[in-house]
This record gives structure tokens, sequence and C-alpha cells, in this order.
């Protein structure tokens, strides 16, 4: 019933928590995506897109150098259209420039109107490649701009799962009409303004507007047309749903987008070699060589012109140099992809995850357990970095590790409270009967408290003072409370200090059992210790007792016990009812230790043993006191008297004591009564004096013999008629 419960409420907080868990992975999206750029951000800083210099791309940097050689920002026109003639003879695939000429050279008032630096700069682009950049805006503006390249659809139309903007800022139109291309300059930051997604399409008033990367591509290839396939193109698997664009043809590249026209930048570290300053390449002669059939972008890295995006590697990239890798990643195909399965394909791997973690740290052991949930958050992450590292596949990690980490921290935490509840359990069931050590192993076998009783061998103790009405006369009840706890304390620390268990207290007498609730091998060899010690903490208290009651002027008997020690197999557990129950023992061999502890008067020693208790303790001091016949008892009882411990008996005394006293009672059961006297007489001389009163008892036993006639039938036996 109680491990019932406990599954109950183990599965009832696990399923919880597995249900919290999957609710956060459908309705904490935000959350979610804050992870998961934190995460491959790290990814990219651990390994960041690798940076080939044969790829044809380069920047002219307007640098801080530049500046100062050349003059402040903005240039004249001139300059500008100096820097296209140079980079047209330097064989450039495409000059692209990451700059917004959206207003007139301010020369352009005075010049002539056919000589001005605009008609100037537009007359150097007529016959070179030329990318020029335009500006999307949240403004109102009613313009569509001066689309360079056209637009085919496959598929469903683009233009409704592309964001709509209404203004667009567009270079002055005497440029525009003589460039190649026009392409976007905006970037579209995260909420911590950090850029990881770029858009390569844009919906400007219901018309499609390539980025400045797009259309660097474009001119270099020649290309005329930009091809964008969406959901339900030919050859696409859509089943009639609209779910968005899936890639757009540039020339000879194909790239996969998201739905909504975006690609994940893979952003490479800076390296110098893919630029030149500005000023060097106007300078007359220099080797330009490393331009020819490049993608040449101009544009700033001027910490004065702050034209400057965050980015997974760096808070401070150079706004061109971003352009130029966005381009040389769509040349490289390193493309990073979230692909669509990935959110529903990681919340089913978290439900699955979460349910083999509750079902493993239910039944590993708790270390085993920890082992299993390390794997699995370590197999979670390991899957997400080789996904990354080996094919540029965003796999989330957070949400199943945090989940899973949920999940399980909650799964032990239910385990701890009930192994904390089974603890207090267990106190409350055995804190009084057996040592803290005891109890500490018990909690890590619950099960022990189970109500009902298991057979298994035990050595039973029972204690009992002798004449204690006669003693407890002379107390009145406030100093007779006073004495059993004098008395009781240190006996159970006998007891519990040796691994025994204290069944229960009857008034002055002590019930105590060995082996259980924990396997102990050397029960027997556990118990007699305890009753030698017993003893000789009663010698202790008389002395403290003896002490008090001359300085009282009163007078004192010293205060004598019995012990009964029998092993044997019993009944134990917890009996009782559902509501009330004690770890106890049952069985005939408990009584027959209760048996012994009363011929302790008969045979006038202070512990007496079972045979079976000798058996399995030979190696103590043992006396035979004879088979005995115990009242209610139908098969007699080999009994012995316990004189002392290990020590006594390897002593040569106790060696010569055990020869005689054996001869003693062959000579009694060879009816040689005359002579088992004069042994008895002898042996009760050398004999410790915890067992000389068992020679005074054979004396008057053997005497009361020798004088009365004996049956022809007789047999050495007592048969004892008290309990």
């Amino acid at each position: 019933m109680r491990r019932a419960h406990e599954a109950r409420l183990y599965a009832l907080t696990t399923a919880t928590a597995c249900a919290l868990a999957l609710l956060a992975g459908v309705v904490g999206a935000p959350t979610r995506a804050v992870m998961q750029n934190l995460v491959f951000d790290q990814y990219q800083r651990w390994k960041p897109r690798p940076y080939a210099f044969d790829q044809p791309v380069r920047i002219v940097a307007i640098d801080d150098e530049s500046l100062k050689r050349l003059g402040q920002w903005p240039w004249p026109r001139e300059r500008l259209a100096a820097l296209v003639e140079t980079l047209k003879g330097a064989g450039a695939a495409a000059v692209v420039f990451d700059f917004l000429f959206s207003e007139k050279d301010r020369a352009d008032a005075t010049a002539p109107a056919d000589n001005t630096p605009d008609a100037a700069f537009a007359r150097a682009m007529d016959d070179a490649p030329v990318v020029l950049g335009s500006f999307v805006s949240e403004l109102p503006n009613g313009a569509s701009g001066s689309v360079k390249a056209g637009f085919v659809a496959a598929g469903d139309d683009p233009t409704k799962f592309l964001t709509p903007w209404p203004g667009l800022l567009t270079p002055v139109l005497e440029l525009a009409q003589h460039a190649d291309g026009v392409g976007f300059l905006n970037w579209r930051p995260d909420a911590d303004r950090v850029v990881r997604r770029v858009p390569l399409i844009l919906n400007v008033n219901g018309a499609l507007h390539p980025s400045l990367a797009m259309e660097a591509l474009r001119v270099a290839q020649g290309a005329t047309t930009y091809v964008i396939k969406s959901s339900n193109a030919s050859g696409e698997t859509a089943f009639g749903e609209v779910y968005g664009v899936l890639a757009i043809r540039n020339g000879d590249l194909t790239i996969p987008t998201d739905p909504s026209g975006d690609v994940r930048v893979y952003f490479a570290r800076p390296d110098p070699r893919r630029s030149i300053p500005a000023w060097k390449a106007l300078t007359p002669g220099a080797d330009l060589s490393d331009l020819r059939g490049s993608i040449v972008f101009v544009g700033a890295s001027a910490a004065l012109l702050s034209d400057i995006v965050a980015t997974p590697l760096s808070p401070s990239m150079p706004g061109v140099e971003a352009h130029a890798q966005i381009v040389e990643q769509l040349l490289s195909g390193q493309t990073l992809r979230r692909p669509d399965w990935a959110p529903s394909g990681e919340w089913m791997a978290t439900a699955l995850i979460c349910a083999a973690l509750v079902a493993t740290t239910w039944m590993l052991a708790p270390y085993l357990a920890g082992l299993a949930f390390a794997a699995v958050v370590g197999a979670i992450v390991a899957v997400s970095w080789f996904a990354f590292s080996r094919h540029g596949v965003l796999i989330e990690p957070t949400y199943p590790a945090f989940s899973a980490a949920a999940v399980y921290f909650t799964g032990v935490s239910t385990l701890y409270a009930v192994k904390r509840h089974q603890e207090r359990e267990i106190r409350s069931a055995f804190g009084r009967f057996v040592s803290p050590a005891v109890v500490a192993r018990l909690a890590e076998k619950p099960g022990a408290l189970e109500l009902g009783g298991l057979q298994r061998e035990l050595t039973l103790l029972f204690c009992d003072i002798r004449s204690f009405t006669t003693i407890s006369e002379g107390f009145n009840a406030s100093e007779l409370t006073h004495f059993l706890n004098e008395y009781l304390t240190p006996m159970t620390d006998a007891i519990l200090d040796r691994m025994g268990t204290v069944d229960k207290y009857m008034g002055d007498a002590i019930v105590a059992f060995w082996n259980a609730p924990l396997d102990d091998r050397d029960h027997a060899g556990h118990a007699v210790e305890s009753a030698l010690a017993m003893r000789q903490t009663l010698v202790a208290l008389n002395e403290g007792w003896r002490t008090h009651a001359e300085a009282d002027g009163r007078p004192f008997k010293p205060v004598r016990f019995g012990i009964g020690l029998n092993s044997g197999e019993c009944c134990v557990g917890n009996l009782g009812s559902l509501r009330r129950f004690d770890y106890s023992a049952i069985g005939d061999e408990v009584n027959v230790a209760s048996r012994l502890e009363g011929a302790c008067k008969i045979f006038e020693v202070d512990i007496i043993g079972s045979e079976t208790t000798r058996s399995e303790a030979p190696h103590f001091a043992w006396l035979e006191i004879d088979s005995v016949l115990l009242k209610n008892k139908t098969r007699p009882v080999g009994l012995y008297a316990l004189a002392g411990d290990h020590a006594l008996a390897a002593s040569d005394e106790f060696a010569d004591l055990t020869r005689l006293h054996a001869a003693m009672l062959a000579a009694y059961r060879n009816r040689d009564f005359a002579a088992a006297v004069a042994m008895a007489k002898e042996a009760a001389a050398r004999a410790p004096a915890a067992v000389r009163g068992l020679y005074s008892y054979n004396l008057r036993r053997f005497a009361q013999l020798a004088e009365t006639a004996q049956d022809p039938d007789w047999r050495p036996l007592i048969a004892l008629d008290e309990k």
C-alpha cells in the first residue's frame, strides 16, 4: 500500500512537470527564441564560418586613414566616379555601394547641368556593373522604386508571406537610371539589436525588392530575373496548404529561405585580406589584381561614420563587411537552416525524453538515475552541436534539456520527500528501539516497515530485575521513575550499541532481539556481548546507588537481575493494526527466552542461554546447567550459564573449571551423587562469582538426590514448575 501511494504521488508530480514542460514548448515561444539565439550565437563563436580567400568577394573600405588622406565624408561624386572607373579597370564583376545616395551632390547646384558631380558619377556607371543602395521605411511615401530585375513566382504569391513596407528611399533618379542594380540596405535585428537573419526580398507597396547582397550576386552573374519558389510550386507537396517562400533562384544559385524570405547569416571572423582601404584603391598604379572577377563592396569602416551592426561574433561589425559576408555565405552554400519540422520535432523529443526520465528516475538507483539524466542532457547537446557543426542545421538543445532537468529534479525532489517521510516513519517506529546507525541503515530499506511479519532466525534477550516489587516499595512515584530511567538507559545503550533492537519495556523488564530489522550474521554473539555489558553496567550502577544510600544514611540492598538468551526462528515485523503497530517478535522461541530469564532465580545465576545460543556463540565462557524441561513445554532444553567473555573462556583457570564441571555432570548423570557433591564443592571454590550460585544449587540438588532412592527409569533432567 505504501509503495502504491508513493507511486501515485510520484506519477502525479512528474506528470504535472511533464505537462508544464510541454505546455511551455507551446506558449513559451518568445522565451524559447531568446534561448535559441543565445545557444546558436555561441555555436557560431565556437565554430564560425571559415573564411576562404579565394572567394570572389572584396571590400574597398572607407576607413579612418582614407578619411584622413582624402577628406571627410561625404566625398564628392567625382571621386566616387573615379573609384568606379578604377574598379571597372581592375576587372571587378560588380561594384556595390553600401550607401544611400538619396540626395544630389551639394555641388550640383552651382555646376552646369551636363557636368554636375552626379552626372559624372552616372556616366562612370554607364558601362560598369554598379549596384546602389535603397532603404525601405515605415513612413509611407507611395514610392515603389526603380526595380532593375524581374521577378517570377513559382507557386503561391510570395508577397503575402513578406511583411509589407509602406515607404522606400531610393537613390536620386539620375544615379538609379544608370546603375545595373538597386538593393535595399536594411537590417532586421532581433530585440537585442543583434543581426542574425536578413531578408533577401521585401514587399514594398505590393512590389518585390531585392536586398543589396542579392543584387550584387545578380549583377555579377549577369542575370536579369529572380525566380521565387513558394509553397504549392510544381514539385512541392504542400497538399494545398500555404506556408511561405521556399527558395529564391538568383542566376545559377538557388538559395533556400525560411517562409518569410529570410536567411540566417553564418558569420565568419574578420580577416584583413578581405578588404583594401579606399585611399589605396585610388592611388595611381596600385596593385588591384585581387579584385579581378570579384564582387567589390564599397562602404564605410571608419568609426566616425557609425555604419556598424551587432552580430553573434562581434558587437560592432562594419555594415559593409556584413553585406560582404552574406554574399560569401550565399556563394559558398554554407547556410544555417532551422527546418520547419524542428519545433514540432523538439517538442515530441522532449515528450519522449521526459517520459523516459520519469521511468528511469523511479526504477533506477539515485546515482544511476543521475547518470541517465546526465547522459540524456549530454546526448541532447551532442545532437544539437553535431547538427550545427556538420550540417548547418539548427536544433535547439535548451528546451529539451531544461524540460528534462525540470522533470528529473521534480522526480528526484519527490523521491527525496518520500524518503524523508519514510525516514520520519522509520524513526518513529524504530528510534526508541534501535541505534541511530541502524535507523540510518533502515532508511535505505524502507520496505522493512511493511505491516506484517517475516520468519527469520533471531536471538532474543529477556531481562528482569529480581524482587522489583520489594524495591519499588521503598520509593515514591517520582523516585521510582528516576530509578527506572537511571537503570533502563544504560541497559538499553548496551543493547543498541551492539546492533540490538529493543522490542518493548514491561515495567522494569527489557525485551530485545538481534538479526532484525537488519541482518546480523553474528546475532548470537552480539546478544551475549550485550548481556555481559549489562552485567558490568549493573555492577557500576550498584556502586553508585550504594554510595548515595550511605550518604543518605539508609540501608542498601544490591539490585540483581536475570537475563535469558535464546536463538531460534520467530515471526518479526510490524505487528498490530493499520492505525497503530509496533515492531516486535512473536513465536515459541520468544516464550523460551522468557522462561530462561525466570530460570535464573532457580539456578542462582544472572545469565542463562539456551543450547542454540551457546552453539551459535561458542567462544564465550559457558558452563552447562542441565537438560531442563521448562513449564508448559514438552521437550527439554539444554541450558548454559554464562560465566564470562572470550578472554575468560581462553584462560587456563576456566579450562580447569570446565573439565571439573564436566566431570561433576558426568558423575551426576551416572548416579554417583556423592562424587558429584564433592566436585561441586571444589568447583564452587574455583568458579567466578557470576556462576558460583550454580554450584550452590547443584550441591543442594545432588545432596537431595543422594538422600533419596531413584527409580530405575530416572534420567538426568530438571523439570521446572515455574515460569
